[in-house]
Order: structure tokens, then C-alpha cells, then sequence
């Protein structure tokens, strides 16, 4: 018996100190997370949603509304449902074939969808799909992720990362994991604009761009940067910034965030909702500056890779960096909260992988404004 354990245990070492991995981790330091404490202290207000049966759909990433008030949610399918604001009379409005994870509308009523398999889709009123962008000089866009309409009608999307593509890796889930435990920040926010038919990036060296919403004066763009925990506030220029190096036209107006922020959507008197994927993990930011033990935990199966177990919330803040609304649910009973799409009665819950999509009262969040702290540092904690 000894003389096969120690083959095996010689084995074992090998494979997970050799075994070949697609990542090339890089090291940076996490910051030590404050937790769930002042203004983000653990409450239940998103505990108890209501929610809206979607059949056999799931994933309901991202919902939206047209002129005429029908609401649209993407799922997981690639198909794109249309409904009524309280989810009766579904109809699948498109079937894309792949994955849209965000999409606004133009002017003309058009929708436009980042598909993470496809570009960026053009589906026009009656359903008809085109590809509208799918490269940035000559460079493949690989991971379409969030899209917002300036009123000039510019398209500002995010690439989350030019190195794991969604179609290369099995899914969006898959190439995002190999994204943010990589940090090679490969992630980038791009500008179409269709009168010239040109596209152009404004902004790369983002971990993992994910959300992005335009200001209220539209010269400036809030992105998110999951992989990092922040929130940064850019001035769209004609050149193109790098992340890497100092620039005074870029600002983290949220650093150090208790999970990993997901969409970023624009709701009623001036406020921004910011949703949450998961929240932070002890071991994954212990790991932060170790890359050859990220690497090594890549070979464990995916059953033990360290996760972070489900918890909802949300918050809402305005374009002074003050946070107006924070709501959670420990419990994580609606999974994976990634976005907030407000209205005039109701705040709808959104989600990857929820088989319905969450909603409550808008009456029943109470709004609050924090002070921000008197700081000449663009860092709010």
C-alpha cells in the first residue's frame, strides 16, 4: 500500500503545481475589506421581493423599457422577452443565438444589445437582428458587456476582457472567472458612432469592465471595474486613456466595495443603481498578490474552486459619490443581484442565473443621502 500511496501523492503534486492553465496570473494587493459597516451595514430591505414568473427562461440580466412601456428582459437562452410591466403577456421579442448581458434603445426604437457571443446587435422594432459592431480596429470585440445611448447618439459599451472570449471559453461565467482570478485588466470601454460608422476605445487597463452609465451632462461615464471592487467616473475625450498610468480625467468615486459590482443603470431624480454580483471572499483576496496559488487553485475541480455564497444587494447613489439607497438580502434567497431598473412605482431585481425577476415597491425603499466625507482624495471608502 505505501509503495503505491507515495506515486500517487508525487502525482498529485505534480498536477497541481504543473498542470497546464489558461491564465497567466498577475499580482496585485486587495485592499482589507471594511465588510458590510457603515454606510453598507447589513439590513434585510431586499429580503422578501416579489417576483414574476418567466416560465421556462432564467437569467433575467438585464431589463429595460421601450416608448411604449413594454418592459424587455435578456436571458440566458440568447432569447429576449417582451411583456407588460407586471410580466403578463410574454412573447420572446428576438432570439439573438447567444448571450446579451446588456442593451438600451436608440432613438428610432432600435434595441441595441451587447451579445458577450456576438457584438454589439442592432434588433430593429419587429425583431429583425444585425450586427452592428463586432471589432475595433480590426481587433475582435470579445466580450460585449454593458451598452448605454448618449442623446447625440453615440454607443458607449463595455469589453470586459480581450483575453477570455465567452464563446472560446463555455460561457460567460467561465470567461469571467478566468478574467478576474488572471488580472491581467484587459477590460475596456469603447464609443460607436453611427453617422461615421466608426468605433473607437476610450478607455482600457480595467479589470474586468463591466457597468457603465453615462452622466447626467453626458461628458462623463461611470464604469465599473469588478475585478477590482471600484467604481470609476471618466471624462470622454478624443484620445484614449489607459488605466495604467495617472490621467486627471479619470476618478474612483467608489473604492474598496464589500462585493463585486456587476450593472450600472440610471434611475429617477439624478440617482445611479449599482447591483452586486457576490460579495467579497476572504480567500480570494488572500490570494490577491499569490498568483502561483491562484494558479494552483485552477487545477482544483470547479466544485472546490472558493466561490463567494450568494447575497443580494443593491445600492443607488448620485454623481457626487453619496450613496442614497442600500438594500440587502444575507440570505441570498434571489441569486446574484446585478442590476436595478427603476421606475415610477417599482425597482426591478436582476439576475444571471434567477429563474423569475425580483421587483418591489419603489414606495417602500426610503431614500437617504450619506454625508460624503470632507476629503481631497477622489477615493470613497
Amino acid at each position: 500500500m505505501k509503495t503505491l500511496f507515495i506515486p500517487l501523492l508525487l502525482t498529485l503534486i505534480a498536477y497541481l503545481m504543473f498542470w497546464p492553465v489558461p491564465i497567466e496570473p498577475v499580482s496585485w494587493s486587495a485592499p482589507d475589506t471594511l465588510g458590510y459597516v457603515g454606510k453598507h451595514a447589513t439590513n434585510n430591505k431586499l429580503s422578501n421581493l416579489q417576483t414574476i414568473d418567466l416560465g421556462k427562461e432564467t437569467g433575467p440580466e438585464h431589463v429595460a423599457f421601450d416608448n411604449n412601456g413594454k418592459l424587455y428582459a435578456a436571458m440566458s437562452s440568447g432569447n429576449i422577452l417582451r411583456m407588460n410591466p407586471d410580466g403578463t403577456a410574454q412573447e420572446i421579442f428576438a432570439r439573438t443565438g447567444g448571450r446579451v448581458l446588456g442593451f438600451d434603445f436608440d432613438i428610432d426604437n432600435n434595441l441595441l444589445a451587447a451579445d458577450a457571443m456576438r457584438g454589439i446587435l442592432s434588433i430593429s422594432p419587429d425583431g429583425t437582428i444585425a450586427v452592428l459592431v463586432d471589432n475595433v480596429n480590426n481587433d475582435s470585440i470579445g466580450f460585449p458587456n454593458s451598452i448605454t445611448v448618449a442623446r447625440n447618439g453615440k454607443v458607449y459599451f463595455t469589453d470586459s476582457s480581450t483575453r477570455f472570449t465567452p464563446s472560446v471559453w463555455g460561457g460567460t461565467f467561465e470567461a469571467s472567472t478566468l478574467d478576474i482570478v488572471e488580472q491581467s485588466a484587459t477590460g475596456r470601454v469603447l464609443e460607436y458612432d453611427p453617422e461615421q460608422n466608426t468605433t473607437r476605445i476610450i478607455v482600457k487597463g480595467l479589470s474586468f469592465a463591466n457597468g457603465i452609465a453615462l452622466s447626467q451632462d453626458e461628458r462623463s461615464f461611470f464604469v465599473n471595474e469588478t475585478g477590482r471592487y471600484r467604481v470609476w467616473k471618466i471624462l470622454i475625450t478624443e484620445g484614449h486613456l489607459n488605466l495604467n498610468d495617472a490621467s486627471p480625467l479619470a476618478e474612483i468615486i467608489f473604492d474598496n466595495l464589500p462585493g463585486y459590482p456587476d450593472n450600472l443603470m440610471r434611475g429617477l431624480d439624478g440617482r445611479i443603481w449599482l447591483g452586486f454580483a457576490k460579495p467579497r471572499s476572504a480567500v480570494i483576496d488572500f490570494m490577491s498578490d499569490k498568483p502561483f496559488l491562484r494558479k494552483m487553485v485552477l487545477r482544483f475541480p470547479r466544485f472546490l474552486w472558493p466561490i463567494p455564497e450568494a447575497y443580494g444587494h443593491v445600492v443607488a447613489f448620485n454623481e457626487t459619490g453619496q450613496i442614497v439607497a442600500d438594500l440587502q438580502d444575507p440570505a441570498g434567497s434571489y441569486p446574484e443581484t446585478t442590476a436595478v431598473t427603476e421606475t415610477q412605482n417599482r425597482l426591478y431585481i436582476q439576475s444571471l442565473h434567477a429563474s423569475s425577476l425580483g421587483w418591489l415597491s419603489r414606495d417602500a425603499v426610503q431614500m437617504q443621502y450619506f454625508p460624503t466625507p470632507n476629503t481631497n482624495t477622489t477615493h470613497l471608502k
